[in-house]
Protein backbone atom coordinates (compact mmCIF):
# COMPACT_ATOMS: atom_id res chain seq x y z
CA UNK A 1 0.00 0.00 0.00
CA UNK A 2 1.21 3.39 -1.03
CA UNK A 3 0.79 6.60 1.54
CA UNK A 4 -0.26 9.95 0.19
CA UNK A 5 -0.49 12.72 2.60
CA UNK A 6 -3.45 14.11 2.35
CA UNK A 7 -4.95 18.23 4.04
CA UNK A 8 -6.17 16.03 7.16
CA UNK A 9 -3.80 13.09 7.17
CA UNK A 10 -2.08 10.62 5.45
CA UNK A 11 -4.38 8.75 2.74
CA UNK A 12 -4.00 5.16 1.89
CA UNK A 13 -3.81 4.32 -1.95
CA UNK A 14 -4.01 0.89 -3.26
CA UNK A 15 -0.80 0.24 -5.58
CA UNK A 16 -2.40 -2.82 -7.36
CA UNK A 17 -5.88 -2.16 -9.38
CA UNK A 18 -9.37 -3.55 -8.26
CA UNK A 19 -10.35 -6.64 -10.33
CA UNK A 20 -13.48 -6.15 -12.22
CA UNK A 21 -16.34 -8.58 -11.74
CA UNK A 22 -16.62 -11.35 -13.86
CA UNK A 23 -19.06 -10.32 -16.71
CA UNK A 24 -22.50 -11.94 -16.32
CA UNK A 25 -22.99 -16.01 -17.98
CA UNK A 26 -26.16 -16.71 -19.74
CA UNK A 27 -25.82 -20.34 -19.26
CA UNK A 28 -24.71 -23.50 -20.29
CA UNK A 29 -24.41 -22.71 -23.55
CA UNK A 30 -22.45 -19.70 -22.96
CA UNK A 31 -20.24 -21.28 -21.14
CA UNK A 32 -19.60 -23.97 -23.03
CA UNK A 33 -19.75 -22.82 -27.05
CA UNK A 34 -16.27 -22.21 -28.38
CA UNK A 35 -16.07 -18.90 -30.57
CA UNK A 36 -16.38 -20.91 -33.65
CA UNK A 37 -19.96 -21.86 -32.73
CA UNK A 38 -20.83 -18.37 -31.95
CA UNK A 39 -19.42 -16.85 -35.38
CA UNK A 40 -21.40 -19.78 -37.07
CA UNK A 41 -24.89 -19.01 -35.41
CA UNK A 42 -24.22 -15.24 -36.16
CA UNK A 43 -23.36 -16.29 -39.84
CA UNK A 44 -26.87 -18.04 -39.86
CA UNK A 45 -29.18 -14.98 -38.67
CA UNK A 46 -27.13 -12.72 -41.35
CA UNK A 47 -27.98 -14.42 -43.77
CA UNK A 48 -31.47 -15.78 -42.86
CA UNK A 49 -33.47 -12.62 -42.09
CA UNK A 50 -36.95 -13.21 -42.68
CA UNK A 51 -38.64 -9.82 -42.73
CA UNK A 52 -41.42 -7.80 -41.91
CA UNK A 53 -42.56 -4.87 -44.09
CA UNK A 54 -44.10 -2.45 -42.49
CA UNK A 55 -45.42 0.07 -45.56
CA UNK A 56 -47.06 3.29 -44.39
CA UNK A 57 -46.37 5.44 -47.03
CA UNK A 58 -44.17 5.95 -50.39
CA UNK A 59 -41.57 4.28 -49.16
CA UNK A 60 -42.69 0.95 -49.17
CA UNK A 61 -42.66 0.71 -53.06
CA UNK A 62 -39.21 1.18 -52.79
CA UNK A 63 -39.17 -1.56 -50.40
CA UNK A 64 -41.33 -3.77 -52.83
CA UNK A 65 -38.24 -2.54 -56.01
CA UNK A 66 -35.95 -3.84 -53.69
CA UNK A 67 -37.69 -7.32 -53.51
CA UNK A 68 -37.93 -7.83 -57.58
CA UNK A 69 -35.72 -9.15 -60.05
CA UNK A 70 -33.61 -6.05 -60.54
CA UNK A 71 -32.26 -5.50 -57.06
CA UNK A 72 -33.48 -8.94 -56.15
CA UNK A 73 -32.37 -8.50 -52.05
CA UNK A 74 -33.45 -12.58 -51.72
CA UNK A 75 -29.33 -12.76 -53.16
CA UNK A 76 -28.30 -11.26 -49.54
CA UNK A 77 -30.33 -13.71 -47.77
CA UNK A 78 -33.06 -11.67 -47.30
CA UNK A 79 -36.60 -13.19 -47.18
CA UNK A 80 -39.21 -10.60 -47.82
CA UNK A 81 -43.02 -10.81 -46.77
CA UNK A 82 -42.75 -13.12 -43.90
CA UNK A 83 -45.98 -14.68 -42.79
CA UNK A 84 -46.54 -12.62 -39.89
CA UNK A 85 -44.40 -10.99 -37.23
CA UNK A 86 -43.80 -14.32 -34.68
CA UNK A 87 -42.32 -15.46 -37.51
CA UNK A 88 -39.98 -12.73 -38.80
CA UNK A 89 -36.28 -11.93 -37.21
CA UNK A 90 -36.26 -7.73 -39.15
CA UNK A 91 -38.83 -5.26 -38.86
CA UNK A 92 -38.74 -2.50 -42.01
CA UNK A 93 -40.79 0.62 -41.04
CA UNK A 94 -40.89 2.25 -44.28
CA UNK A 95 -42.98 5.51 -44.35
CA UNK A 96 -44.72 8.17 -42.18
CA UNK A 97 -45.14 6.80 -38.30
CA UNK A 98 -48.05 8.78 -36.85
CA UNK A 99 -49.04 9.03 -33.23
CA UNK A 100 -52.65 7.21 -34.42
CA UNK A 101 -50.20 3.96 -35.79
CA UNK A 102 -47.37 4.07 -33.07
CA UNK A 103 -49.16 1.47 -30.84
CA UNK A 104 -49.86 -0.74 -34.01
CA UNK A 105 -45.86 -0.75 -35.08
CA UNK A 106 -44.93 -1.15 -31.20
CA UNK A 107 -47.33 -3.97 -30.88
CA UNK A 108 -45.98 -6.09 -33.57
CA UNK A 109 -42.32 -5.64 -32.93
CA UNK A 110 -43.15 -6.94 -29.35
CA UNK A 111 -45.01 -9.88 -31.02
CA UNK A 112 -41.90 -10.63 -32.74
CA UNK A 113 -38.88 -13.20 -31.28
CA UNK A 114 -35.57 -12.47 -30.38
CA UNK A 115 -33.13 -11.89 -32.12
CA UNK A 116 -34.91 -8.99 -34.02
CA UNK A 117 -33.62 -5.91 -36.04
CA UNK A 118 -35.15 -2.61 -37.01
CA UNK A 119 -34.20 -0.82 -40.26
CA UNK A 120 -35.48 2.32 -40.35
CA UNK A 121 -36.47 2.87 -44.14
CA UNK A 122 -36.91 6.86 -45.51
CA UNK A 123 -36.36 10.41 -43.81
CA UNK A 124 -40.65 10.22 -42.22
CA UNK A 125 -39.34 6.92 -40.56
CA UNK A 126 -35.93 8.47 -39.08
CA UNK A 127 -37.38 11.70 -37.84
CA UNK A 128 -40.95 12.25 -39.20
CA UNK A 129 -39.42 13.48 -42.50
CA UNK A 130 -41.48 16.68 -44.32
CA UNK A 131 -44.28 16.34 -41.62
CA UNK A 132 -41.75 16.73 -38.57
CA UNK A 133 -43.98 19.62 -37.36
CA UNK A 134 -47.39 17.90 -37.80
CA UNK A 135 -49.73 17.63 -34.78
CA UNK A 136 -49.96 14.00 -35.80
CA UNK A 137 -46.47 12.42 -36.98
CA UNK A 138 -43.78 10.87 -34.59
CA UNK A 139 -40.85 12.45 -34.85
CA UNK A 140 -39.32 8.94 -35.87
CA UNK A 141 -39.66 5.61 -35.12
CA UNK A 142 -37.05 4.87 -32.77
CA UNK A 143 -38.96 7.16 -30.35
CA UNK A 144 -41.22 3.66 -29.75
CA UNK A 145 -38.59 0.86 -30.67
CA UNK A 146 -35.13 0.41 -31.08
CA UNK A 147 -33.61 0.69 -34.66
CA UNK A 148 -30.47 -0.90 -35.90
CA UNK A 149 -29.94 0.55 -38.82
CA UNK A 150 -31.44 4.07 -40.49
CA UNK A 151 -31.52 4.42 -44.54
CA UNK A 152 -31.86 8.10 -45.40
CA UNK A 153 -33.50 9.52 -48.37
CA UNK A 154 -37.50 10.95 -49.26
CA UNK A 155 -37.66 8.24 -50.79
CA UNK A 156 -34.47 6.36 -50.78
CA UNK A 157 -33.81 3.99 -53.82
CA UNK A 158 -33.64 0.46 -53.46
CA UNK A 159 -30.11 0.50 -53.78
CA UNK A 160 -29.72 2.27 -50.27
CA UNK A 161 -31.92 -0.42 -48.70
CA UNK A 162 -29.50 -3.23 -49.83
CA UNK A 163 -26.67 -0.83 -48.62
CA UNK A 164 -28.83 -0.43 -45.05
CA UNK A 165 -29.07 -4.59 -45.16
CA UNK A 166 -25.47 -5.20 -45.40
CA UNK A 167 -24.72 -2.94 -42.68
CA UNK A 168 -27.29 -4.63 -41.06
CA UNK A 169 -25.58 -7.88 -41.49
CA UNK A 170 -22.23 -6.59 -40.39
CA UNK A 171 -22.99 -5.83 -37.14
CA UNK A 172 -24.87 -9.40 -36.91
CA UNK A 173 -21.61 -10.42 -37.47
CA UNK A 174 -20.13 -8.44 -34.91
CA UNK A 175 -22.94 -9.31 -32.19
CA UNK A 176 -22.27 -11.25 -29.04
CA UNK A 177 -24.46 -13.15 -27.12
CA UNK A 178 -23.96 -11.48 -23.68
CA UNK A 179 -23.15 -7.99 -25.11
CA UNK A 180 -27.26 -8.51 -26.34
CA UNK A 181 -29.30 -10.56 -23.93
CA UNK A 182 -26.55 -9.86 -21.06
CA UNK A 183 -28.04 -7.43 -17.53
CA UNK A 184 -26.78 -4.94 -18.95
CA UNK A 185 -28.09 -4.79 -22.32
CA UNK A 186 -28.85 -1.52 -23.84
CA UNK A 187 -32.08 -2.76 -25.46
CA UNK A 188 -35.39 -1.06 -23.96
CA UNK A 189 -37.43 -3.37 -21.12
CA UNK A 190 -40.40 -5.05 -22.47
CA UNK A 191 -42.14 -2.64 -19.95
CA UNK A 192 -40.63 0.55 -21.35
CA UNK A 193 -41.67 -0.69 -24.78
CA UNK A 194 -45.28 -1.40 -23.54
CA UNK A 195 -45.83 2.18 -21.90
CA UNK A 196 -48.30 4.02 -23.27
CA UNK A 197 -48.12 6.70 -26.12
CA UNK A 198 -51.83 7.22 -26.99
CA UNK A 199 -53.89 7.93 -23.62
CA UNK A 200 -57.13 6.18 -24.35
CA UNK A 201 -60.78 8.02 -23.90
CA UNK A 202 -62.44 7.37 -21.01
CA UNK A 203 -64.78 5.22 -20.63
CA UNK A 204 -68.78 6.01 -21.06
CA UNK A 205 -69.58 7.80 -17.63
CA UNK A 206 -66.56 7.76 -16.06
CA UNK A 207 -65.22 10.43 -17.49
CA UNK A 208 -65.68 14.47 -16.19
CA UNK A 209 -69.57 15.99 -16.37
Amino acid sequence: MDVTPGATGATRVPSEPVPLPEPQRLGVLSRLAPEPMKVVLNWGRRYSLWVFNFGLACCAIEFIAASMARHDFIRLGVIPFAPGPRQADLMVVSGTVTDKMAPAVKRLYEQMPEPKYVISFGACSNCGGPYWDSYSVTKGVDQIIPVDVYVPGCPPRPEALLQGILKLQEKIARESLHERYGRGASRPSTAALRSGLVTPPPAPGGGAQ
